[in-house]
């Protein structure tokens, strides 16, 4: 019998934090399989983080802001941040890092609507759903004009595609879940389309960003 994926990805954070193996693994629909980061979606910062923080300077929205890393840092520095994700374990853990924080489905009904300065999209969530244009059409809803998507993904040249994933822990699985990887510079492209202009793109730790502007 298959379980929710969001049951799997509460459960594994949740064993992250009393520092035991939760055991859950990620397959994708071709084969490949690989571990999911739980350590680093759960601990603190981790080298590339500290550029993305550093250019939030107003309100910032993180979707899909998991256990909270990001949105501890934003909060220490003083900006007005918020946290969404359809976990309820992630919006627990965010919340008792000080971060205030929504479980929501970040298509649905947000706070601040066409007024928030940042759309912080990191570890990938530009593939939430499977569709990162729809993703993207979303954070350029919420922003004010001049307001920006801050956005993590693959290095250009490497190719974007959809796929579907599903945990797995012995023979327990989750339902299949679509996911996609998106590059820097289809992530740009992709922009374009929904009202978002280039504004920078950097690198850090071998991890590649790209800032979109609300125009």
């Amino acid at each position: 019998m298959s379980v929710d994926p969001v049951t799997c990805y509460d459960d594994g954070i949740r064993s992250q934090v009393r520092n035991e193996n939760a055991g859950w693994l990620l397959r994708s629909v071709d084969g490949r399989l690989c571990r999911p980061a739980l350590a680093r979606w759960c601990g603190d910062l981790v080298p590339g983080d500290q550029g993305l923080v550093d250019r939030c300077s107003g309100p910032t929205i993180d979707l899909g802001c998991g256990p909270g890393r990001i949105l501890e840092a934003l909060t220490r520095t003083g900006i007005p941040a918020l946290g969404v994700d359809i976990s309820a374990e992630a919006v627990r853990q965010s919340r008792a890092r000080g971060g205030s924080a929504l479980r929501r489905d970040l298509f649905a009904r947000l706070p601040g609507e066409r007024r928030w300065d940042a759309v912080v999209l990191i570890d990938g969530n530009v593939g939430i759903g499977g569709d990162p244009c729809a993703v993207l059409a979303r954070a350029r809803e919420l922003l004010r004009l001049g307001g920006r998507v801050l956005c993590e993904a693959s290095g250009p040249g490497a190719g974007s595609r959809r796929l579907s994933m599903r945990f797995e822990k012995g023979r327990q699985t989750s339902d299949w879940f679509p996911w996609a990887v998106a590059a820097v510079d289809d992530v740009s492209d992709i922009g374009a389309r929904v009202g978002l202009a280039v504004h920078e793109v950097w690198t850090e730790a071998r991890r590649w960003f790209i800032a979109l502007e609300a125009i």
